[in-house]
């Protein structure tokens, strides 16, 4: 089960002095890729007493400020970030020999912003965010289902649906940022990012040995 990387390099200038904008491009490209389902789609991994769970999410902002997703305040990540906030995003783009590895913090977004994207979700999503108790135990998928048909009725197709206050986003502020790109004879490419702090916005590039 050996794969020969070597589709494309990396090197430091062609990179630029900005990972946000680099990230931006790698992602533009893989959601051009038919190979790869659901570009946008990362691994978030956690730390809660000292067990580290990963899960996949979706990734639905990018900007000078980090990474957003959205989630459920109540599920097993949530409690794990309200724990310990520093969080690691991977993102697998197997079918590009690349992958993009970042480590920061994560605090809430604003209850504003978590309006302003549960408006723009379709209605089953919506329905399905208020009819899940995220990560708790569930007896069966008729309690679910059941669950959803009521909340369904309560806000039918077509109308506002609110969103519930244990809903909302998360923004990881990164304080690095990997990219790796696969070569041959295993010499893969890998630059990181690393700036001092989240909140300081001057990164420095380092070539780390494959």
């Amino acid at each position: 089960m050996r794969l020969s990387y070597g589709q494309a390099g990396l090197s430091e200038s062609e990179v630029g002095h900005d990972p946000i904008e680099l990230f931006k491009k790698w992602l533009g490209q893989a959601v051009e890729n038919i190979m790869v389902v659901e570009a946008n789609a990362m691994v978030l991994s956690t730390i809660t007493s000292n067990v580290p769970i990963s899960r996949s999410v979706l990734l639905k902002d990018v900007s000078a400020e980090g990474f957003t997703f959205f989630t459920n305040y109540l599920s097993r990540k949530a409690a794990a970030i309200n724990e310990n906030s520093n969080v690691s995003l991977l993102f697998p783009w197997y079918p590009m020999e690349r992958q993009v590895i970042i480590v920061g913090s994560a605090e809430k977004v604003s209850a504003e912003e978590s309006d302003e994207y549960f408006a723009t979700r379709p209605w089953g999503s919506q329905i399905g965010a208020i009819a899940s108790a995220q990560s708790s135990e569930l007896d069966s998928r008729e309690t679910l289902e059941a669950r959803y048909a009521e909340i369904a009725e309560k806000y039918p197709e077509g109308t506002s649906v609110p969103r519930p206050d244990y809903w909302g986003g998360y923004l990881v502020r990164p304080i690095s940022i990997e990219f790796w790109q696969g070569r041959y004879s295993r010499l893969h490419d890998r630059l990181q990012f690393v700036r001092s702090d989240s909140q300081n916005m001057d990164w420095r590039v380092k070539r780390l040995n494959p």
